[in-house]
């Protein structure tokens, strides 16, 4: 009987073994990929300064910073939070380490972030994300927007194995927009009614609209905008010129060229809520699967670092939310959750004298990079083997002859198949 509650807190996510190896897989996937597209990788801390955090958190991320405090202190006199995303405190990491830096600068980081999220399936309050991200010093080509794009895409695609689709559109064409329709000082209500377009019935996003004060001609301009997708002449043919347009053809272009145009369609619907998107901004969902919604995004930010710099250091990132990712492609039987094991092979020796050759062989095995479990446990040679087909791939078990001869027969737990081992 239970002392406490041992389960995991609520919006907390924890794994059995086999579970933990696939999610380890993936996130070493996503890892190469961005190492393989020259993405250099950095970890910033968990913990950083309130100042720091609070500078560009902004709406309700705010409200879910959870702030450290000691024992011995009140919320009040705590000057430390949790990190919410990896993108602020890398502008505080660029800031800091500038001299030591070369620009443009590809960097990746890996890790958890922590935010007061209220719980609910496939959103948790602790979780991973797997950021790309180049920032310039004082410029940053509109190309690289395109690399950081083809970047992310490639990392989905090493473990997603379901169509992708990347939606792109850009910040300065929209203001382009609003701002010859006379509209700039409405512009916060008409992102946040484009923003949740997607989720209501039209004749609601129809009502936002009016309410917010357009006009009739106006709404209908909005409407007909935030319904158009495709590629760059659909785009051009709805006749606003502005330099977000120009941006949005360079992007889609380089995408072209970099050949998964296929996969990208420009999408006015897509603002971003985040208040530091500057330009372009994306996000990629599952054509086959709409419930699924949005499965990573970025974008262009050009500003980011204002708050801790005089200096310029323009950016553009990607995020991969691999903790509700993996949730949502669990969910939807998209991962084969039987085709990998915690170990590579476990070695079962059969008494006393075949342990000093069980660990010989372990060793060895160990310097080609398996995983290796010797397993100790007095038990019958059957449930030894049970037990070893449900954590390894593959077994092998020493007796008397094995340690003779020193030939070993590697026993494929989902084959059944036996064959000489092979150092």
């Amino acid at each position: 009987m239970k002392k406490f509650n041992t389960s995991p807190i609520s919006g907390m996510q924890e794994f059995l073994p086999s579970t933990q190896a696939i999610f380890d897989q993936i996130k070493a996937k996503i890892g190469r990929v961005y190492h393989a597209h020259g993405f250099q990788h950095i970890e910033t801390p968990t913990i950083d300064r309130n100042e720091i955090l609070f500078a560009k958190a902004g709406g309700d991320t705010e409200k879910q910073i959870y702030r450290v405090i000691k024992t011995e202190e009140s919320a009040e006199a705590s000057t430390e939070a949790l990190r919410f995303d990896h993108t602020v405190p890398l502008a505080r990491y660029v800031v800091e380490h500038e001299s030591n830096l070369n620009f443009p600068f590809r960097v990746t980081q890996i890790g958890r972030n922590f935010r007061g999220e209220r719980s609910q399936k496939g959103r948790f309050r602790e979780f991973y994300q797997c950021d790309v991200d180049v920032i310039g010093r004082n410029n940053l080509p509109i190309t690289y927007d395109a690399q950081v794009i083809y970047t992310f895409y490639e990392a989905l695609r090493s473990f997603v194995k379901v169509p992708i689709r990347i939606r792109i559109n850009n910040r300065k064409y929209l203001n382009g927009v609003l701002e010859s329709l006379g509209l700039s000082d409405k512009s916060a209500d008409i992102y946040d009614i484009i923003d949740h377009s997607e989720k209501v019935p039209a004749e609601k996003t129809i009502s936002a609209l009016k309410e917010a004060g357009l006009s009739e001609e106006n709404v209908v301009k909005i409407t007909t905008l935030i319904d158009t997708h495709g590629d760059y002449e659909i785009i051009k043919s709805l006749g606003f010129e502005n330099e977000g347009l120009e941006e949005l053809k360079t992007v889609y272009l380089e995408l072209q060229k970099l050949g998964i145009a296929d996969s990208v369609e420009i999408d006015l619907k897509i603002v971003r809520g985040l208040d530091y998107y500057t330009g372009t901004v994306f996000e990629t969902i599952l054509p086959d699967y709409p419930a699924v919604g949005s499965i990573g995004s970025g974008g262009r930010y050009d500003n980011l670092a204002s708050n801790y710099t005089d200096q310029k250091f323009p950016g553009v990132g990607a995020s991969i939310g691999l903790s509700r990712l993996f949730y949502v492609l669990r969910e939807n039987q998209l991962i084969d959750e039987n085709t990998v094991k915690p170990i590579d092979i476990a070695i079962i020796p059969l008494g006393e004298d075949s342990r000093a050759k069980a660990y010989e062989l372990a060793a060895k095995l160990r310097e080609t990079n398996k995983t290796v479990d010797v397993i100790l446990a007095d038990k019958k040679l059957g449930d030894l083997m049970k037990h070893a087909a449900n954590i390894a791939d593959a077994g092998i078990v020493i007796g008397d002859d094995e340690v003779k001869t020193g030939n070993f027969m590697l026993k494929d737990f989902t084959t059944g198949d036996a064959k000489p081992l092979e150092i």
